[in-house]
């Protein structure tokens, strides 16, 4: 019998490699039925689909990442990109190796810019929730939780706050392609360097212009600052950050994490001396293998 070349013994791998990264990967139409409402973008804004940043969405899809020994836990990442574009890469398909290998189904929204309305981009986390609900017994999912970096995690600290708002909702129920009543409330919430607050002196401007508009009103400031929405039935949270980041002020994170402990909500938060903004998971990072462990643990930690 003949030895088996190194190469195409390596080219087995390889193919058996990406036929399991075949099998649990799953597409989603976030609305078959059409979407409940419209950020006035075109569909030419979708060209580059497939690249690292993707600008100006109008159409919203859903990655899934199956664990094949699934811990009950699943994650809905929303990337950044200031409500502009997202940056799917290094804050979004990146991660999924690392989430399955936690026993975690790892689901990548790629979500509708807002463009002054902020039930677009509401309603496309929400949905995305209710569709990863919709097959947790399939993927062995009791909890799902939000995740969300820069202006992502507005978005998803946005929805772990306003999830019971009844406009976003009456728009979602008239186009769920989900049957069966699934809650749209996270059940805990994962938060790196994330855009909390749209009020001036704090916020990053891209993502406020995204979610109020350039002339927004006070009462709308207060309410899409996501910090004056918590109460007792906020999901639990952690909080990722840097002291440097000088595009998004800690402020938005220390806001956030002190409205938490006044509504009892346990929270933890990390802020690391370095690394500005953006890092997600790049190694460039050198507080990445400590952000790592310390997320795992706090992800087993959650009852």
């Amino acid at each position: 019998m003949k030895a088996i070349k190194p190469i195409f013994l390596l080219s087995l791998l390889l193919a058996g490699a990406m036929s399991l990264s075949a099998q649990n990967r799953l597409e989603f139409e976030v609305w078959p039925n059409g979407a409940p409402n419209d950020n006035g973008l075109l569909p030419e804004n979708e060209k580059g689909a497939n690249i690292g940043s993707i600008s100006g969405s109008c159409v919203a899809h859903l990655t899934v990442f199956v664990a094949s020994k699934p811990n009950g836990q699943a994650v809905v990442a929303c990337p950044g990109g200031g409500y502009t574009h997202l940056a799917m890469n290094h804050e979004g398909m990146d991660l999924a190796e690392w989430f399955n290998a936690q026993g975690i189904t790892y689901a990548v929204l790629k979500y509708r810019m807002p463009q002054g309305n902020y039930q677009v981009p509401l309603c496309d986390a929400m949905e995305a929730i209710r569709i990863v609900r919709a097959h947790a017994d399939e993927w062995g999912v009791k909890k799902v939780g939000i995740m969300g970096s820069s202006a992502g995690g507005h978005l998803a600290s946005m929805t772990s706050t306003h999830y019971d708002d009844k406009e976003a909702l009456a728009l979602l129920n008239a186009k769920t392609s989900c049957t069966g009543d699934f809650s749209t409330r996270p059940d805990f919430q994962i938060l790196f360097y994330p855009v909390i607050s749209v009020e001036n002196e704090i916020t990053h401007q891209g993502t406020r212009v995204g979610v109020v508009g350039r002339e927004p009103t006070d009462e709308a400031v207060k309410r899409f600052s996501n910090y004056t929405q918590v109460n007792a039935q906020t999901p639990p949270a952690i909080l990722l950050l840097s002291a440097d980041d000088r595009v998004v002020p800690a402020e938005n994170s220390i806001r956030y994490f002190q409205a938490l402990v006044k509504n009892g909500v346990p929270v933890n938060m990390h802020i690391y001396p370095t690394g500005g903004h953006g890092w997600g998971f790049r190694d460039a990072f050198i507080y990445k293998p400590l952000w790592t462990q310390e997320l795992s643990d706090w992800l087993r930690r959650l009852e």
